[in-house]
């Protein structure tokens, strides 16, 4: 969902169509519609083509920030194993 809003916002901030987009990056109108309306991931040079056509870095069109729902909690005693572990790696057997 980010990615094509992102991705579309940029294309209408620059005043371009899907066709204007798609003719730039060598790709067809349908495939700009699609990968704005998620049903489409592109490959990464699609990815970096639109990206310098729309004058913006991957991270800003591309990348999905976490949402809270997706943050993984732990709790206290999975947290004391994780630094029990992290302490075995390093050869602390104190952690």
């Amino acid at each position: 969902l980010m990615k094509k809003n992102k991705m579309k916002i940029a294309r209408i901030s620059m005043d371009m169509s899907q066709q204007e987009l798609a003719d730039k990056v060598g790709a067809t109108r349908q495939t700009i519609g699609m990968i704005e309306s998620g049903k489409y991931n592109p490959t990464l040079n699609l990815c970096i083509a639109i990206c310098k056509a729309l004058g913006k870095t991957l991270d800003e069109i591309f990348w999905e920030e976490e949402t809270k729902e997706e943050k993984k909690t732990y709790t206290e005693s999975e947290l004391r194993e994780i630094m029990k572990t992290i302490g075995n790696m390093l050869g602390d057997k104190e952690a």
